[in-house]
């Protein structure tokens, strides 16, 4: 073989190697694609997604679908060549590690994390769906969870409900941290609660909780890391809010975390309490936070949910105002957006859609 010919083969098998053996290198990427989408009017698993007793439920058709995104895991070690597949790939987004697990955040960390979040998120559902119906929703202030080691420890327990802080009626959470810091590290300062489990009672049977009971504190200094912890007094409590709804609201649904869900289940709520087709037996699909009030808010992910929404039959998509840039700038032929920032503007627009009347729909643009 000539020399010249053998050097041009050695040459070309070395960068073979060198490619391929870059290809292998991990990166510090992750990857994101389309995942299951869930009708919040259907079953799954054999039982229904939202199970209302109570008030009189109406028959609904057509499909309000939430979108859901798969991630890899925490310890998932992409290799370049999977990123660049990922990167061409038009179902998958490849995104920096650290956007999906931030601080070293291990996966049963996230995991809980999104588990809170999508419990808070049915809790804001229901809320925002019954006073979107003008069903009034009763709140209280509670106890919603105890610093370990702190004066409130085996004191005051997560699920407490908080009436009085020193004979002063609180009625939302930020009124326990002002009275509280009105005393000087070291004063005791006295809560007069309804304990969870006489509170849980009542609530299932259907009563007014009977008789308080004062619990008397003493305040520690907060820690110096804290914003005011040099003076500020504490008890070690998160004060929160919980609702009394007027009857059962449940939501089912497995292997689901995040907040994402929370406009669709609302939407799912509404179309079942009232008469009529929300849907017009059109099938809508969509995403975004919600909270107590009805506000939309923007949601990871997006591109990947209109993808497992299209893939799936969806020709609408709901989609909230801060992320109608993003999904414009790429959104799968068949799917039209629908730009929404309050649950009032969706519950319009799906009449407009039963009505066909979907010239009027507020759009989404790239711009």
């Amino acid at each position: 073989m000539p020399r010249r010919t053998a050097t041009m083969l050695a040459s070309t098998l070395l960068l073979i190697v060198l490619c391929c053996t870059g290809l292998l290198i991990n990166v510090p990427y992750a990857e994101m694609s389309p995942g299951p989408t869930v009708n919040t009017l259907g079953e799954t698993r054999g039982e229904p997604v939202l199970r209302i007793e109570g008030p009189g439920t109406y028959r609904t058709t057509g499909n309000l679908n939430m979108t859901t995104v798969r991630v890899t895991g925490a310890d998932y070690r992409m290799n370049l060549g999977q990123a660049v597949y990922g990167w061409l790939a038009h179902d998958s987004v490849v995104v920096p590690h650290d956007t999906l697990y931030p601080d070293g955040k291990t996966e049963e960390q996230s995991t809980q994390e999104n588990a809170e979040e999508f419990s808070q998120s049915q809790e804001s559902a229901k809320v925002a769906a019954l006073r979107e119906l003008d069903i009034p929703v009763a709140t209280q202030v509670i106890v919603a969870s105890v610093v370990k080691d702190s004066p409130s420890e085996g004191k005051l327990h997560a699920g407490d409900v908080i009436k009085a802080v020193d004979s002063t009626e609180v009625k939302e959470p930020g009124d326990v941290a002002e009275l509280v810091t009105k005393h000087k590290p070291g004063e005791d300062v006295t809560f007069t609660i309804i304990p969870a489990k006489e509170a849980a009672a009542a609530e299932k049977a259907g009563r007014t909780p009977e008789g308080d009971r004062k619990v008397t504190i003493t305040t520690e200094r907060a820690p110096a890391s804290e914003e005011g912890g040099k003076d500020r007094a504490i008890v070690g409590i998160r004060a929160g809010t919980d609702h009394r709804f007027p009857f059962t609201i449940e939501i089912k649904l497995a292997d689901v975390g995040g907040p994402s869900a929370g406009l669709m289940f609302s939407l799912g709520i509404i179309d079942k309490l009232t008469p009529g087709s929300l849907t017009g037996g059109k099938f809508i699909a969509g995403t975004g936070t919600i909270d107590d009030e009805g506000k939309v808010g923007p949601i990871g992910g997006i591109t990947m949910k209109l993808v497992g929404a299209r893939d799936e039959g969806a020709s609408y998509f709901l989609t909230p105002d801060e992320n109608c840039a993003a999904a414009a700038a790429d959104t799968p032929d068949g799917l039209t957006l629908v730009r929404v920032k309050t649950l009032d503007d969706a519950v319009k627009s799906l009449e407009k859609i039963s009505a066909g009347k979907t010239d009027a729909l507020p759009s989404c643009s790239a711009g």
